[in-house]
């Protein structure tokens, strides 16, 4: 609403004049937040007059007489309000650039309009008493903040304001910092930086300014024409080919000659042309380093006329300098057009002074650079490329970065030379050129539309990948620049996690849109990773992302994360981290919602398999870790091994396996018996399907192992076929392993060994034994096994069985078991063999007695020495015959003590009643008896009191007793001080043997 100042007489009432100026300044609060510059200085003067607005509704109020003050502070009020109001519009009208460029003079008039207000406001109390103090003390505090309002522009725009006029003093600014402005105004002015929109930024502004009206202001119109001048220079303002043709039309009217500088050029006192000329008081020019070092030596008079200088006066001669930095710059235009037959000379000693001359005039101004581009030297700068001289090749590079600096025109050139990314590619792969290639294709790819023709070619990501590892910092750092401007495109980043650099990918999928998150995550699941890989990948934060995937409503997105989890979780440090981390939870309710599709179903079964794997990998001085952690996850996991698709079967089967082996063994296998899982892999063990078999014998051998009595209930001949069956036809190793595990783990008991026996088991498994017949990794389990099963035909209660076991051949595999590498065959082969031992005195046959003539009688046939009969390994399964003892005695020597015993309980059925002499004297022969006493030092019990009690039988010798009574002493004594009760009885009834202690001794 316009106002009129109130001089006329006839003009309305004080009221309605009052009136409009509330209107006015309503006005201008809606206006304010429509201006395009600063507009919190607009709201600020709004803010100000708003709550002026009370007061003058109050005054409107009042029976006020005519008078000065009355007359005077509404002629100001409504002359300032009238000002803000157009300037507000004004502001929300005008070019953005153009009010910027002007924002020191609207602020300027901001503040007048605002303090002219406030002087208005101080006259209220002069021209009416009635009003109350409390309001005359708001109008007071109101003027004061009115009177001191400051309208300053923000950081930014001040700083844009200062490098412009910094840029107009300076004349001769490069190309760069016109580049620089004309962006920071865009940014400024909310407008886009892209190349189009800030051409069109500087267009709207040249047309502002260039309006007749503006014109009107001459003051006004050079500033802006000055300003016009710095930001043409611009890259956006016009493009390449209007550059070139005005280049090509300025160098073309110079001539092909430098001119000689101008004696005024020269400096009187360096004798040299001036780059910063300054008049003294004298009127003379001179360089200024050159008269503030005469100063600064003490001297103060002219060098050319000896008078007096005033010190202080250095006026810069702007006028010298532009025609000196004119002059400059013609001889320049003309050395960079005449040095190109030169480069295309061939002769390499020529052609590498003109690429120094060239690389010194780029370096020296960003004009120079631009001159260059113009000149077309960047196709000859790609041919050096392939030139044979490295330094030639070198030097090509160079300067090639540094006219791709900051400019758009010359990246595009470098781009439409044939096989120019190709080439500048290539010495990625150079120790020497390789910094210069990567730094060059880095400025390149600040070009959104070179940045694909660097990515195409061959090879280019893995070198940077290769290259972000250097040794060298600022090389890997420019790589690794490049490969995030690289990152634009999904393709990209894949092959960047290929080269494995999974920085992007990581990125991508944390923070990508929905698609881009689908594309990684599928990358993560496909891609074959190095363990190194995979560690380094959850170390980075994957697992949070995948995480946030598995969760996701879609369910192929679901997909695509479980199975990037399942290739992660196959390194058992990542299984670790992930059950820590919480992946379990989420799995396993996928894995039992029966809205989850069967494919889905499958890979989390695989990966909670894998999770599994790793659970028992665990070291038993780590926190140990639980996968499932409650008997209801257990319970409804393992009654997915009844799911059809054998996929879940057989990655459940083989997750409680693993189960089985981890520390959480015990309550896995208490929790299975529980819910009947023996029962349940029973029919399993029958199937076709050979890796679902194979995987339910592996887990039920692990549940057999701590065998129950009960078994049996589950089990019968049928179970016994089935498992000789697979035996004899799998391919499987660890699946014939687990199957004699099974049979090995039944309770040693006539019924079993009838089932096996009836099954023909004996010849299965005893063909399984030769060592020679097994390679591979589940060699040392099978053999285990196999005699652990075989064991059932060596129970001295069944002779029939343990007859069949001889005469197969099995007690000599046997004894060279006993020199197997694992301790558990050692073990076994040792108690089996004592099981046969104590058959031995009955089946041994008494000698016959011979009648007749002796001389035609046949040869008497060898006594055994110890059963005093005919002993063979056939028969009477002997040890002596057998050739057992002396192995029997190695392991004795052994540091494993359960080894240890079983070897002692073989050797002892030989001193086992009448025997006592015969078989001790074996013993001795067979150095045993050392060994034995070794063994009263060992940590067990149960083996000292066999050992004592042995030894108490056979110091009964007089020549035993005689011959290692003395080395048993000292253990014995010991035993009498430190062993427990028994033992130190036993000890004490030895020592009395030994004559050490009196025979009627009872302290002990």
């Amino acid at each position: 609403m316009e106002l009129n100042v109130i001089t006329n007489p006839a003009f309305e009432t004080a009221a309605e004049v009052l009136s409009q100026i509330v209107e006015s300044i309503i006005e201008i609060g809606i206006t304010s937040k429509n201006v395009f510059i600063e507009k919190e200085c607009f709201v600020k003067l709004a803010n100000y007059l708003e709550k002026i607005v009370p007061l003058l509704k109050t005054l409107k109020t009042k029976r006020i007489s005519n008078s000065d003050g009355l007359n005077k502070f509404i002629d100001i009020l409504s002359r300032e309000v009238k000002v803000a109001s157009q300037l507000t519009e004004e502001c929300g009208k005008r070019n953005k650039v153009y009010l910027l460029m002007n924002w020191r003079s609207i602020s300027k008039r901001l503040e007048d309009t605002t303090r002219e207000i406030s002087r208005a406001l101080s006259l209220i109390p002069l021209f009416t008493l009635d009003i109350s103090s409390g309001i005359i003390g708001e109008i007071s505090q109101l003027s004061e903040l009115m009177q001191s309002a400051e309208f300053k522009a923000a950081l930014a725009e001040e700083e844009i304001l200062e490098k412009i006029e910094s840029g107009i003093q300076e004349s001769n600014v490069d190309r760069s910092y016109a580049n620089n402005l004309l962006y920071s105004i865009a940014q400024a002015v909310g407008a886009s930086t892209e190349q189009s929109a800030l051409k069109k930024v500087f267009e709207e502004f040249r047309s502002e300014i260039e309006n007749a009206q503006l014109r009107k202001n001459h003051a006004e119109a050079k500033q802006m024409d000055q300003i016009i001048a710095l930001l043409e220079r611009a890259d956006a303002t016009s493009s390449p080919h209007e550059k070139e043709l005005k280049y090509l039309t300025k160098r073309n009217s110079l001539g092909t000659q430098p001119l000689e500088p101008l004696r005024s050029f020269i400096c009187p006192i360096t004798r040299e042309v001036m780059v910063d000329p300054v008049e003294t008081s004298s009127g003379h020019t001179f360089e200024r380093s050159a008269i503030e070092q005469w100063f600064a030596a003490g001297n103060n008079l002219c060098p050319l006329t000896a008078t007096q200088l005033d010190t202080l006066i250095l006026r810069p001669n702007r006028t010298l300098r532009k025609s000196i930095e004119e002059w400059m710059d013609r001889n320049t235009m003309i050395t960079i057009a005449s040095m190109k037959p030169k480069l295309l000379s061939g002769e390499e000693e020529e052609v590498l002074r003109c690429m120094g001359q060239l690389q010194d005039l780029c370096e020296q101004r960003d004009i120079h650079r631009e001159w260059v581009t113009l000149e077309n030297y960047i196709p000859i700068l790609i041919g050096f490329l392939g030139d044979r001289s490295r330094d030639v090749r070198k030097h090509a590079l160079i300067i090639l970065c540094i006219l791709a600096k900051d400019s758009d025109d010359a990246k595009a050139r470098i781009t439409r030379v044939d096989n120019a990314i190709e080439s500048i590619v290539r010495f990625l792969g150079s120790r020497i050129a390789g910094k210069l290639a990567v730094a060059l294709l880095l400025e390149l790819s600040k070009s959104e539309l070179i940045r694909d023709c660097i990515c195409k070619v061959q090879g280019c990501i893995l070198l940077l990948v290769t290259m972000s590892s250097s040794d060298e910092s600022e090389v890997a750092g420019y790589a690794r620049e490049l490969l995030e401007n690289l990152s634009f495109s999904n393709e990209n980043v894949i092959q960047m996690a290929k080269a494995n650099y999974f920085k992007h990918l990581l990125q991508h999928l944390s923070s990508g849109p929905e698609d881009v998150k689908l594309v990684m995550a599928t990358t993560l699941a496909e891609m074959e990773l190095t363990d190194r890989n995979k560690s380094s990948l959850l170390d980075d934060g994957v697992l949070d992302s995948l995480l946030h995937l598995v969760s996701h409503s879609d369910t192929k997105m679901k997909l695509v994360a479980v199975k990037a989890l399942q290739n992660l979780s196959s390194l058992p440090k990542n299984g670790m981290q992930m059950i820590k981390e919480g992946v379990v939870r989420p799995l396993l309710d996928l894995l039992f919602h029966h809205t989850s599709p069967p494919t889905l179903k499958e890979e989390v079964a695989t990966t909670i398999m894998h999770l599994a794997i790793s659970t028992a990998s665990q070291d038993l001085d780590e926190t140990q870790v639980s996968l499932l952690e409650s008997n209801e996850d257990i319970f409804r996991l393992f009654l997915l091994i009844t799911f059809r698709g054998c996929t879940v079967q057989q990655s459940i089967l083989r997750a409680f396996h693993a189960l089985c082996q981890s520390p959480s063994a015990t309550t896995i296998k208490a929790s299975l018996k529980q819910c009947s899982a023996v029962q349940q892999l029973l029919p399993l063990c029958e199937l076709d399907d050979l890796n679902v078999r194979a995987n339910a014998v592996k887990l039920l051998c692990c549940l057999t192992e701590d065998v129950e009595a009960n078994i049996l209930e589950h089990m019968g001949p049928k179970s016994i076929d089935t498992l000789l069956k697979i035996i004899r036809t799998s391919s499987d190793d660890e699946e014939i392993a687990s199957a004699m595990g099974i049979i090995s783990n039944l309770p040693k008991c006539p019924q079993i060994t009838e089932w096996l026996l009836g099954a023909g088991g004996l010849p299965v498994l005893f063909s399984v034994l030769p060592v020679s017949n097994h390679n591979g990794s589940h060699q040392n389990q099978l053999i285990e096994n196999a005699v652990g099963a075989i064991s059932h035909f060596s129970d001295p209660t069944n002779q029939q069985s343990q007859k069949q076991a001889a005469e197969i051949g099995l007690i000599p595999v046997l004894v060279k078991l006993l020199e197997s590498t694992t301790r558990l065959t050692r073990r076994q082969a040792a108690l089996s063999l004592a099981q046969f031992s104590v058959s031995s005195p009955i089946l041994s046959r008494p000698v016959p007695k011979r009648h007749g003539l002796w001389c035609f009688s046949p040869p008497p046939e060898t006594l055994c020495i110890v059963h005093r009969g005919i002993c063979t390994v056939e028969s009477s399964f002997c040890l002596v015959e057998a050739d057992a003892v002396e192995p029997l005695v190695r392991v004795l020597g052994e540091s494993d003590l359960e080894v240890c015993e079983a070897a002692l309980d073989a050797l002892l059925t030989l001193i086992e009643g009448e025997r006592l002499q015969s078989g001790s004297k074996m013993l001795a022969e067979a150095n045993a008896i050392p060994s034995m006493i070794k063994l009263l030092s060992a940590p067990s019990p149960v083996l000292q009191e066999k050992v004592l009690t042995s030894l108490e039988r056979i110091f009964r010798l007089a020549e035993i007793k005689h011959t290692y009574g003395a080395s048993s002493q000292m253990p014995l004594v010991d035993l009498t001080q430190r062993g427990n009760s028994s033992a130190r009885s036993l000890a004490a009834r030895i020592l009395a043997q030994l004559d050490v202690l009196p025979d009627q001794s009872s302290y002990f």
